[in-house]
């Protein structure tokens, strides 16, 4: 076995231990190259910019796209507005906003296939009543919004884009309807339904096509105010206000009592069965009809059709109260499959703001959501006044079960059916109907 010397040892550990600190030496060298240089001042954090700045304003935490899609209802007025609302928003974020045309019925459909394939749009345009099948499919993103990104939109008109605590949407505008009349026929609005009958009596003669009053009474949108007028109701409510649709009010005797009134209007002839709005607007325009009910998407064919003869009013009181007519709400939802929901949002926000929702209203002609948007226009006003006794249209999804047996009942209360047994089979068929869904059948 080799030996080693003491000396021959020393050596080596030595020779290993300069070569240690020769190692050590080159190794802090290298980190010190690759670490910040700490003569030069820290780099201070990049201040708000055009880019990082919101169109509402506001500090952005998402990458900004160069890119935003809506799909805007199919209307010529609404695209002309929103073309130029978005264009002042290219020009505060320098965000492009493609507008696609499509009527808003058909976007949830669309969407449903669209959206997963990444094809559909950032931002979608739907009737709050549609919410729950909006809600039930995962349609739209839920939104965070502050109180002050809400401060000036109505409270119902939130509440209508609320879903099971959540909000789904941001209000752009709200409807609903009034008595449209013709002051060369009737010189002052009914004020009572009394009033509107004695309207009815005088100047109905159907075998020439005049009549004093005329309105869709087959359609449970413009005959629920008649029907809930003594008490009536659609769905009842829980111990904590929200509509339960196990309890559907629409054979109570309420509601019966109104259908009968409705009935009578049949009978005596004041309402011929089976009109709808085309013939209803075509008669009025022509000077044939003292009142009509409808709502502010007839006032540029109306207005033009009689001029100065034109008169707009709520509707008329029953039995002192006012009637509380069904108020429908438009407004913009997130896509729940957007990359860019914050912008989206951002968007959203800002098309429905005051300044750019009065631009919409004089443009489309549509009464904006919002508290904070003056409009002093004859025959809105009085549709404002209305919307105050409004009650917004149920936004759970068994409403969508309302609709058809309701117009059937109609059509067969029209024709003299018995009015509690049509409207109790009716609702048999709305429970069956609403038992049914999501079974799959």
């Amino acid at each position: 076995m080799k030996k080693h010397s003491f000396w021959g040892d020393t050596n080596m550990l030595r020779k290993n231990k300069w070569l240690m600190m020769i190692a050590v030496v080159v190794m802090i060298a290298l980190l010190a190259a690759c670490g910040p240089d700490r003569d030069e001042e820290p780099t201070p954090a990049p201040e708000d910019s055009g880019e990082e700045t919101t169109g509402n304003g506001e500090e952005a935490t998402a990458d900004k796209p160069e890119l935003l899609k809506m799909w805007v209802n199919d209307e010529e007025s609404q695209l002309d507005a929103y073309e130029e609302i978005t264009a002042r928003y290219e020009e505060e974020t320098g965000i492009a906003v493609e507008i696609i045309p499509f009527s808003m019925l058909e976007q949830i459909d669309a969407l449903s296939l669209d959206g997963p394939s990444g094809t559909g749009p950032d931002l979608f345009f739907q009737p709050h009543d549609r919410l729950g099948e909006v809600y039930l499919q995962g349609l739209a993103a839920e939104l965070e919004l502050t109180a002050e990104q809400l401060d000036g939109y109505t409270e119902g008109a939130i509440d209508a884009f609320s879903y099971e605590g959540g909000q789904y949407g941001i209000p752009a505008v709200t409807e609903t309807y009034g008595l449209f009349y013709n002051k060369a026929l009737v010189p002052d609005a009914p004020e009572t339904m009394d009033d509107l009958m004695d309207i009815a009596e005088q100047l109905t003669n159907a075998s020439s096509d005049e009549y004093g009053f005329l309105m869709e009474a087959g359609n449970f949108y413009f005959n629920y105010p008649f029907l809930t007028a003594h008490g009536g109701y659609v769905f009842g409510e829980d111990a904590d206000g929200a509509l339960n649709a196990d309890d559907v009010g629409l054979a109570t005797d309420p509601v019966v009592e109104g259908a009968e009134m409705i009935q009578s209007w049949y009978e005596n002839q004041y309402i011929p069965q089976g009109i709808n709005m085309d013939i209803i607007n075509g008669l009025f325009q022509d000077g044939k009809v003292g009142a009509v009910v409808t709502g502010p998407w007839a006032i540029p064919d109306y207005s033009g059709a009689l001029g100065d003869d034109l008169g707009v009013a709520p509707l008329p009181t029953m039995n002192g109260q006012a009637l509380n007519s069904f108020s429908g709400v438009k407004g913009w939802l997130v896509s729940e499959y957007s990359e860019n929901k914050e912008w989206a949002t951002d968007l959203a926000l800002f098309i429905t703001n005051a300044e750019n929702s009065f631009t919409y209203y004089e443009t489309a002609g549509e009464l904006p959501a919002r508290t904070d948007v003056e409009i002093d226009d004859e025959f809105r006003a009085p549709i404002l006044e209305q919307a105050e006794h409004a009650i917004p249209m149920p936004n759970i999804p068994e409403m969508s079960q309302v609709w058809d047996p309701m117009a059937d009942a109609f059509e067969f209360i029209s024709q003299g059916e018995d009015v509690r047994e049509v409207l109790e089979e009716a609702v048999e068929d709305i429970e069956l109907q609403i038992s049914s869904m999501g079974s799959g059948e």
